[in-house]
């Protein structure tokens, strides 16, 4: 256990850009590429990993032994994983557990999905559902005809908006902005810029609460990293620019439940408990951070996110927005990237999409995306039902 509480080192990143489904190349082809170019990255061949997590959502048992294995069969354990749409965290979470204990000293963690057209629905209809006990609760709250995915996040930004105030114009402002920055971006599904204007004109999905920009798309597409400790780094002179300095999960409580709140069912809860407890073990505050990659599945959930995080004061997010403080020039670049509206959002690879976009800004290598001046960088991606990871990245002297 040489490395127990030592250093979690990002040696490699890779990822491959997401498409639309029926565009892309089989879920495995498309994690195997991430996983090669996540070793490239690290300048380390496959026999060199330890243990793999394979995160996805979509896909049959051994998915991940499938995809592994077009990178090479060494007999390593290989973890499936599937935790909705923070899978492709949970699958870092796990990789970095494994490093900081000791167990390993190098890991994969790769995530990949290949989604079909149209609304998240069940896939299984003969047992009961994960989500009984927050249908039940949303069925109460919400009175709208809506896929799943879209009462939940437009009933938490119609609470929001009754709550503090919060304008359709102010979700317009946040997709807008996604699209400015995926622009710069080749490895967005969407890259055309869309003004707040067109945002609102828009296809209506919600009178009064969303159009349909202000909701991510189905996506396909993958994303790795290799994680190593500081002693395998100093043998393989690996010279790796990013830390995980801190990082946290957390499932729901109570509260989800039973405060008939929407931004509560959403996991606001999870995602305040899980910040708080990154920057507790970090010793940085949200004041430190200048650049995050957050859960924007739909622009209502960025809005909440940033009081969620403590970029802004509950209540706060409308002004965190009118000031410009969520885009370059402000306190905090979120979603350099697109986020998951713009980006796109394939449910396994989400998570490590984000990792990889927040290790090449503090790599100062994010080109026209590049925001000054990065020591830390802060990653947060939450699933329903439900689970949130909250990671926190320090650049490396």
């Amino acid at each position: 256990m040489a490395n127990a509480g030592g250093d979690v080192l990002v040696a490699g990143v890779g990822m491959i850009p997401f498409t639309k489904p029926g565009q892309s190349a089989p879920y495995d082809q498309m994690g195997a590429e991430a996983i090669r170019l996540a070793l490239k990255d690290a300048g380390i061949d496959y026999g060199l990993v330890e243990q793999a997590y394979a995160g996805y959502v979509f896909g049959a048992s051994c998915a991940g032994q499938r995809t592994v294995y077009q990178a090479g069969m060494s007999g390593v354990p290989i973890v499936n994983v599937n935790n909705n749409c923070s899978t492709g965290s949970t699958a870092l979470f796990l990789a970095r557990q494994a490093i900081g204990s000791g167990a390993a000293d190098c890991v994969l963690a790769v995530g990949f999905e290949q989604m079909n057209p149209g609304a998240i629905g069940a896939v299984f209809t003969d047992r009961v559902s994960p989500f009984e006990d927050f249908d039940r609760v949303c069925d109460e709250l919400v009175d709208v005809e809506l896929p799943l995915a879209l009462r939940y996040f437009g009933g938490a930004g119609l609470a929001h908006m009754k709550k503090y105030g919060t304008t359709l114009e102010d979700f317009a402002k946040v997709r807008a902005k996604a699209s400015r920055h995926a622009a710069k971006n080749p490895l967005s599904v969407f890259k055309n810029v869309m003004t707040e204007e067109e945002v609102l004109k828009s296809q209506v999905i919600w009178p009064g609460v969303m159009t349909r920009p202000m909701a991510c798309p189905p996506t396909c597409g993958a994303a790795a990293a290799i994680l190593v400790s500081a002693d395998f780094a100093k043998k393989h002179n690996i010279k790796p620019q990013v830390n995980i300095l801190a990082q946290a999960m957390t499932t729901d409580r109570p509260v989800a439940l039973e405060s008939r709140d929407m931004i509560e069912l959403v996991g606001r809860d999870m995602a305040v408990r899980a910040a708080k407890a990154v920057y507790e073990q970090a010793g940085v505050g949200p004041e430190d951070i200048r650049v995050a990659e957050l859960h924007d599945c739909f622009a209502h959930n960025e809005v909440i996110t940033y009081e969620s995080l403590g970029f802004c004061p509950e209540g706060g997010a409308q002004k965190f927005i009118a000031d410009g403080d969520n885009t370059y020039g402000g306190k905090v670049v979120t979603n350099p990237s697109g986020g998951l509206l713009s980006k796109g959002h394939p449910l396994g690879a989400t998570g490590l999409a984000q990792c990889y976009e927040l290790t090449q800004q503090l790599r100062g290598a994010a080109g026209e995306r590049q925001v000054e001046g990065v020591r830390h960088a802060l990653q947060h991606n939450l699933g329903l039902g439900g689970a949130c990871v909250v990671t926190l990245y320090e650049k490396v002297a």
